[in-house]
């Protein structure tokens, strides 16, 4: 399976539709500049790049039902270039509060090349009590989904977002449910973008899974964003890294390895808790 992680980079300046249009230009450049069996199968999305990861005082304006604009806009994308489109994040509108009294969720959305979608709602939300936890609903479900792949019998993947990093029992369970690629949108700050780089590769290794982590760079809301996308090999091994400007990597992942992998050394088997 050949995955495209597309680090967007973004600041205050630039208006959300002109953003939206400019990273679907940069997707469809990535895929159609790509020669014959180079297409990707996946092309991956940071977090809330379009309504912005940090500014929180603009969600409640920017926010979209589950198939409103933004959706319809990646769906349709996704469909024109024939391929699965991991879109990031977005402030989504609920259709009624949830359990917490809000109205709003941070929610990701994976489209197939047939406009089929499959949508997670962050678990864990940033912020300590302020931000997403004041803001957001809380999602509470385990997402998988199977992709197929133009080269072989494709991949489950499981989704998270950003924050959900630090938090292991979301991503065994991931493994419970199948999962063998582990894709992580995100809008992670550069002041703990060691933490970003070094909980990816200790999911990948725990779990005997690739990890597919989508980060954002820029500057908004006085925020500086850390970069450093990255996809992780089973056993932990940096298979490609960006660096802190937008960026785009292109990196072939063979799920097979990820069942060699926990064949040869099976320590998933002597889980006790």
């Amino acid at each position: 399976m050949r995955i495209a992680v597309v680090q967007v980079g973004y600041g205050d300046a630039e208006p959300v539709p002109e953003r939206v249009e400019r990273v679907c230009d940069l997707v469809r450049s990535t895929v159609e500049g790509a020669s014959g069996g180079s297409r990707p199968d996946l092309v991956v999305l940071p977090e809330l790049w379009a309504p912005t990861g940090f500014d929180y005082r603009r969600w409640e304006d920017l926010a979209e039902p589950l198939d409103g604009p933004w959706v319809e806009r990646m769906t349709a994308l996704a469909r024109e270039l024939s391929l699965a489109l991991h879109a990031g994040s977005f402030v989504e509108r609920l259709p009624e509060a949830g359990a917490d009294g809000r109205r709003l969720a941070n929610t990701s959305v994976l489209v197939t090349a047939e406009g089929e979608r499959t949508a997670y709602r962050k678990i864990h939300r940033f912020g300590f009590g302020s931000g997403e936890p004041k803001l957001l609903e809380a999602g509470s479900e385990v997402v998988t989904a199977r992709l197929a792949s133009a080269a072989g019998e494709g991949a489950t993947v499981g989704l998270s977002t950003c924050y959900d990093l630090r938090f292991p029992e979301l991503y065994r369970q991931q493994v419970d449910a199948g999962a063998e690629v582990f894709l992580v949108p995100a809008a992670w700050p550069a002041a703990r973008v060691s933490h970003w780089t070094l909980l990816g590769r200790a999911r990948a290794v725990e779990d005997q899974a690739f990890v597919v982590q989508c980060n954002t760079a820029g500057t908004h809301a006085h925020t500086e964003m850390g970069g450093r996308s990255q996809v992780v090999a089973p056993n932990g091994d940096v298979l490609a890294e960006a660096g802190t400007d937008e960026e785009v990597l292109v990196v072939d992942v063979d799920p097979g390895v990820v069942a060699r992998t926990r064949e040869a050394f099976p320590v998933l088997g002597d889980r006790r808790l």
